[in-house]
């Protein structure tokens, strides 16, 4: 089939990867694994689109129709339509998938009831081990119907599902906000009050000390005798002492209004940096929900024609040696990694490793990932020092996730040199 006849089947896009459930088949098809012909062909868009790379689907479909000039999207649905016409491709697709997908598939095929199978892909959902194990849940003799919808309709969430663990960090930034805005009213009412305060202390002062020296001129001017000038001595020194205990008064009243201000002051700037940080934290997560839907998008054959141009121009042909982290993500970012065309190793980064070995490791490196919250503080020193006297490019990441490793690859690329250059920047409060 050539380039034309290739697009005319674009055209009917529409009917063939639509978002509607599967109807449902019989519960379960004795005699060995279901094949992929035995699926409602309402499953051909979900399973091509999330358990085959775009590479090996374009590859494929080069053997049944023109691909030059093709996009990834117009490869996705002609592999989808030529699924449901021709058994020559479904035959492909079923060599094809049952190849990339064989460890998992030998492993549930130990699982003979339904309920076992439905844990089973319950553990690789949370884990984030999607494309084999859906392939897998499928093609499984004891899969029933209603499992079946079940898996195709969690797939099918997972976007959704990763929209709202954003929502929830953006609500809570607007109210810090208007909160923030709050208490800097508060403050600058309280500086005002404080300077009146202030204005009037001193005008009580001033009159007080201007009553003294005109009560101190008036009897200095008539004469008096002994005992006059001895009442004039107590008077003045009653009048001292209530002068005194006014300036007392006013400034203890000063003094606890600049305690408040600064207290108000205080408040005010810790709410700052909190809004800082979690300004910084939801640009984070925005980056990283990013990069998740983009692979996501890429995985079920959604994306646009040139989606994850970016992390393909940084992750071809590189070396990622990826240290620490937790071992049940291990399989999606080594398959991230592999799936754009670069090399992939992992080192353990405590002490069953060798501090040898680390150095023997990064020196194949050319880009060293570690996550900063599944390592500790002495490592992190090791890995950096390593890196800069082998002048390999060190990337700290967030977390542990595949949404966060993706991120770091999706932006521009850093420059070549002994670091990242946002390497020095402060990561968490436990590193630094």
């Amino acid at each position: 089939m050539d380039g034309v006849n290739g697009r005319a089947l674009f055209r009917n896009a529409a009917s063939c990867c639509c978002c509607e459930p599967p109807e449902d088949t019989e519960d379960a098809i004795p005699g060995g694994r279901v094949r992929l012909s035995d699926l409602d062909t309402n499953f051909y868009c979900s399973v091509i689109g999330t358990c085959l790379t775009t590479a090996e689907l374009r590859k494929l479909i080069a053997r049944f129709a023109g691909v030059e000039g093709a996009s990834d999207l117009e490869i996705h649905h002609d592999a989808v339509r030529l699924a449901a016409q021709n058994t020559a491709v479904t035959k492909a697709l079923q060599k094809a998938l049952d190849h990339r997908h064989a460890p998992v598939i030998q492993r549930l095929s130990k699982i003979h009831d339904a309920p076992a199978l439905a844990v089973c892909w319950k553990d690789a959902l949370r884990q984030g081990e999607i494309p084999g194990a859906y392939w897998a849940v499928l093609m499984h003799r004891k899969a029933t119907a209603e499992l079946r919808q079940r898996v195709f309709g969690d797939v099918h969430m997972l976007s959704h599902l990763v929209g709202a663990a954003n929502r929830a960090d953006i609500r809570r930034l607007v109210a810090l906000e208007r909160d923030n805005a709050d208490l800097r009213e508060r403050l600058d009412r309280h500086q005002v009050r404080s300077l009146e305060l202030v204005e009037e202390r001193d005008k009580t002062i001033a009159g007080l000390k201007h009553e003294l020296i005109e009560s101190g001129n008036a009897r200095s001017a008539i004469p008096l005798e002994a005992v006059d000038l001895a009442l004039a001595a107590r008077a003045r020194t009653e009048e001292g002492e209530r002068v005194a205990s006014l300036i007392a008064v006013q400034t203890g009243r000063r003094e606890r209004a600049e305690q408040a201000a600064v207290g108000a002051v205080a408040e005010a700037n810790r709410l700052a940096e909190e809004l800082e940080h979690l300004r910084q934290h939801a640009i984070a997560l925005g980056r990283e929900l990013a990069a998740a839907e983009a692979q996501l998008k890429l995985n079920t054959g959604e994306a646009a024609s040139g989606a994850g141009a970016d992390i393909d121009r940084q992750l071809q042909g590189l070396r990622v040696l990826y240290v620490g982290g937790r071992p049940s993500a291990m399989p999606a970012i080594r398959d991230l990694v592999q799936r754009h065309g670069g090399e992939f190793r992992r080192h353990g980064g405590g002490l069953e490793d060798r501090a040898g070995l680390l150095a023997s490791a990064i020196s194949w490196a050319q880009v060293v990932a570690f996550p900063v919250d599944c390592i500790d503080h002495e490592s992190v020193d090791n890995i950096k020092r390593i890196c800069m006297r082998q002048q390999v490019r060190y990337m700290p990441l967030r977390s542990a996730g595949i949404g966060c490793f993706a991120a770091a690859f999706s932006g521009p690329p850093a420059e070549v040199g002994g670091a990242s250059p946002s390497s020095d920047r402060s990561i968490c409060p436990r590193h630094g």
